[in-house]
């Protein structure tokens, strides 16, 4: 990244501010020592600005950066102590949004040890699966879901919430040393058609990931952030690295309630609400509150905005929806702004500063503006690979025939102005009677019908045509709508090819934790 780009946005968002100068010394010292782990973010930020509030939280309120790292520390000194952890371990996190998983995230690797977080979604059969597969040796959990893990292997060590604040209250004397190996944060794939993958994620090597990001989306220091994204999500995980790099205040609730949300942002003094898009979706299901919180960025990621939801929201809470279209393996790809967002609601954006971004076909040539093909990117922070108990390893890089890049396995096109349209998953478009058919684009469609709460469109098998459409809806409360009529709508905008054969209305659309739809599940529903 050119240091000229570098050093405009650091000094934009505040991170080149004077201050004092013992302070900045102890600062970058931590920096130096510990790198840009989030271990190193928070001891850097404790370094600097030791009384700022890190974290509010629903059991113990406020915690400022000096007690936050204190505690980490505790606990770092009790796991090892209690449990032997050491560098090269696993410790599986469990948890939903509060203190105790940032403190175990981050004792974690002050012992060098890996951390693996566990989607609160899975099944306890899945769980057994994630904690073989990831030979995790200790599995922290929160006390709901102690029946989860009842099947697993008796050599594996748990530790409830409460074990956690035992061990940070009687915490033995000692020091601790930076490990002679960094400790990698595993994110498990989403696992919406299979049995979830970990995919290790690297430890940031400078400021650049940073920087990439609040370029397009406008965090300074100091900003109160409430993380309603599940922290055990890139997305979430990705909030709490930026908001201790920036000497942030993060706001958690265990479980996102809308109307709960907006007044913690309101009594908290919140000024970005980092979420997925199915939670900016609920918000405009409640009321809006008397006193707007005073939100200034609401940034989403995890999946696509459905078809006129960025509008409706901007309407409501002002043009402050930033929308990031990344994964879990590529991190970032492109950041949609307010003013893009209300030029072309479904876009994903334009890629970040020191992004590459490649559109191909199946030949590995660049498609002209305006075709779909497979979406490749390049950026700092790519992922190290999967990993597994048989010590499995691929990253799919240099899917562009050795230009460097990661497939993301979606498809998607440009458009004149250089906006990226994301149309879906490679594995997603169906061929109908020799027809190519793109899901998502009869999904964002049918999103727009005012009857229509939620909506997820799948391909399904056919006897006669190889596959077909089915469309799943689920309508708001006192609303009607027959299939044939949602059938017209398609046929009246869309291709004969791209009317759903199947339109089924549902209660609700079965999600995981992160507001991603099961497609498995909903092909319980499919009568072939």
């Amino acid at each position: 990244m050119a240091l000229p780009f570098l050093v405009t946005t650091l000094t934009r968002r505040g991170l080149l501010k004077p201050g004092s100068p013992i302070r900045i010394a102890a600062q970058l010292g931590a920096l130096r020592n510990w790198g840009f782990s989030l271990a190193g973010e928070l001891r850097q930020a404790a370094a600097r600005d030791p009384d700022r509030v890190a974290v509010v939280d629903e059991e113990l309120g406020k915690i400022s950066y000096r007690e936050l790292l204190d505690r980490a520390e505790r606990l770092a000194r009790s796991l090892r102590a209690r449990y032997g952890i050491a560098e090269g371990d696993r410790i599986g996190l469990l948890c939903r949004n509060h203190h105790g998983l940032v403190e175990t995230a981050i004792a974690g690797p002050l012992l060098g040890a890996d951390i693996v977080l566990v989607n609160t979604g899975l099944s306890g059969a899945q769980l057994a699966d994630v904690v073989r597969e990831q030979r995790i040796r200790l599995l922290v959990h929160d006390a709901e879901f102690v029946d989860l893990t009842i099947g697993l292997p008796p050599e594996v060590d748990q530790l409830d919430e409460r074990g956690c604040a035992d061990l940070v209250a009687a915490a033995p004397l000692g020091e601790l040393r930076r490990p002679g190996r960094d400790g990698r944060t595993i994110v498990l794939t989403s696992g919406t058609t299979g049995t979830p993958k970990g995919a290790r994620r690297p430890t940031p090597n400078g400021l650049g990931p940073l920087v990439a990001i609040i370029d397009r989306i406008p965090l300074h220091v100091g900003a109160r952030m409430m993380i309603a994204a599940p922290l055990f999500h890139t997305w979430g995980y990705a909030a709490l690295q930026m908001a201790f790099a920036l000497r942030g205040t993060v706001v958690l609730h265990r479980r996102f309630e809308p109307a709960a949300a907006l007044e913690a942002a309101r009594r908290h003094r919140c000024t970005a609400l980092f979420a997925v898009p199915v939670m900016v979706q609920r918000l405009l299901e409640v009321p809006p509150p008397a006193t707007r919180p005073p939100l200034e960025v609401v940034a989403v990621s995890g999946s696509a905005l459905p078809g006129g939801l960025a509008t409706r929201f901007m309407d409501r809470y002002g043009d402050v929806l930033y929308n990031l279209y990344g994964s879990t393996e590529v991190s970032w790809a492109a950041i949609a702004t307010p003013a893009e967002l209300r030029q072309a609601p479904t876009t994903a954006g334009r890629p970040p500063h020191g992004t590459r971004l490649a559109i191909l076909d199946r030949d590995g040539d660049p498609t002209p503006t305006g075709q779909v093909g497979r979406i490749l990117v390049g950026n700092e922070l790519l992922f190290e690979g999967y990993t597994s108990g048989t010590g499995g390893d691929g990253s799919g890089r240099d899917g562009g025939g050795g230009l460097g890049l990661l497939d993301t396995g979606d498809l998607g096109h440009l458009d004149a102005d250089g906006l990226l349209y994301v149309d879906g998953r490679a594995d997603d478009m169906i061929v109908s009677g020799g027809e190519n058919v793109h899901p998502s684009e009869v999904e964002n469609l049918l999103a727009e019908l005012p009857q229509v709460r939620e909506v997820a469109v799948i391909g399904v098998p056919d006897r006669t045509y190889g596959q077909r459409l089915a469309a799943y809806l689920v309508l708001l409360p006192g609303e009607a709508l027959d299939p044939e009529a949602v059938r017209e709508y398609v046929r009246r905008y869309r291709a004969r090819f791209s009317v759903p054969r199947d339109v089924i209305f549902v209660p609700a659309l079965p999600r995981n934790a992160t507001g991603k739809v099961l497609t498995r599940e909903l092909r319980r529903y499919h009568r072939a």
